[in-house]
This record gives C-alpha cells, sequence and structure tokens, in this order.
C-alpha cells in the first residue's frame, strides 16, 4: 500500500483531541510566497499560537480553474514555508470535501472539539469576504484575526464586514487572549507589512517565460 505523504499526517482527516491555539490561513498557494510565511510569523507571536495550518484549497470558486496550478504542486509550494512541527501544509479540505471556507471551519470544529481556531486572513480578503457563502456564519462561530495588506488596509475596514462586525471586534492589546474568547471576536493586527502576492509572482514569472522565448 502506498504511503500518505508525511505532510498530510499531522491533521488527521477525522480528527483528534489536541488542545491547543491553531491558526487557520487558507489559500490556494499559488504559489506559496514569503507574504504567507510574513503573516504567520506575525500570528504566530502576536496570537500567541501553538500552530498555524496552512489549509490548501482544492479549488477556489473566485478564482477561475484555469489559472490554478494542480493541487498537488500548490501542496509542495506551501511545505517551503512550514517545518512540519508548527507550520503545517494540508490538504484537509480536500479529503473532507468542502468548497466553500464556512464548512471547512464547521468541519474542523466538529473534528477537534478541544482545539481552539483562529481564521487568519489578510486585508484583502477582508474586503471581499462578503462575496463568501455564509461569511456572516464564519465571524458568528470562529475567531478572525486580520493581517494588514498594502493598499487594501483603509478600504477594508471601512467596508461592509468591517461595519457589519463592528459590535464584535477588540483591540490588538487583546491578541493573546483572543484565540481562547468565545467567538463572535475579532481584530485586526496592524504592523509591517509585506507587499509580496502571488498574483504579482505568477506575473513575473510570466513576464520571464515571455522574454525567454
Amino acid at each position: 500500500m502506498e504511503r500518505e505523504p508525511l505532510l498530510k499526517r499531522p491533521v488527521p482527516k477525522w480528527g483528534d483531541r489536541r488542545a491547543m491555539r491553531i491558526g487557520l490561513l487558507g489559500g490556494s498557494f499559488n504559489p506559496a510566497h514569503a507574504g504567507h510565511a510574513h503573516i504567520v510569523r506575525i500570528a504566530m507571536r502576536r496570537l500567541r499560537l501553538a500552530q498555524v495550518w496552512l489549509l490548501v484549497s482544492p479549488g477556489n470558486p473566485l478564482k477561475r480553474d484555469a489559472d490554478m496550478a494542480p493541487l498537488a504542486q500548490r501542496m509542495a509550494e506551501a511545505a517551503t514555508i512550514a517545518d512540519g512541527r508548527r507550520i503545517i501544509a494540508t490538504d484537509i479540505e480536500h479529503q473532507l470535501g468542502t468548497r466553500f471556507t464556512r464548512d471547512t471551519l464547521r468541519a474542523l470544529h466538529t473534528r477537534f472539539p478541544r482545539a481552539k481556531f483562529v481564521w487568519l486572513m489578510g486585508a484583502d480578503n477582508l474586503e471581499q469576504i462578503p462575496r463568501w457563502r455564509g461569511w456572516m456564519d464564519i465571524a458568528r462561530e470562529t475567531q478572525i484575526a486580520v493581517l494588514p495588506r498594502p493598499a487594501y488596509n483603509h478600504r477594508a475596514l471601512s467596508g461592509q464586514a468591517a461595519q457589519r462586525w463592528h459590535r464584535w471586534r477588540i483591540q490588538p492589546r487583546a491578541a493573546a487572549s483572543l484565540a481562547a474568547q468565545p467567538a463572535p471576536r475579532w481584530l485586526f493586527l496592524a504592523g509591517r507589512e509585506n507587499a509580496l502576492s502571488a498574483t504579482k509572482l505568477r506575473e513575473r514569472q510570466a513576464t520571464v517565460l515571455g522574454d525567454a522565448t
């Protein structure tokens, strides 16, 4: 029997009884880059997380499949910024068969009942989250930490989601206790920003390939 790849093992599909603070960074990782690693480092330190799981999406409902590299390739990309111990790349969404973030989070809460999850996302996603299915449920059921992204912060913090969630927002000084607080709770973690994005990397790669032909 073929063995399951090592980087899937730390997050068992059927869950376990681990009791720890875990950050969840979802995304296509198409490709993974230093901006992802920057967010992870800030979140682990400020939120006092024991682990961060890089949830490599099998497919993004808001993005074209034609622009997406195969899942195995994107898992390998995410593994380059993971260490397999505190930062874990996983395709558990593919294993669970979930397509939307709300459904993934509900499945994880059920399978890991003692874990304290925090959903991590950049300010760009805070701005667009009203387009996500069940976006209000996400905030009601899981704590959220928003990380700064250049050119997005002001729009995101004055946008629809931030306005609707206003009464649930807590101050950054409470970041260390966010994971232990009952949902709904969210905060914005201001700090040094990294402007790198997967879109910019793909555009740069396309330019290099074009110049080489």
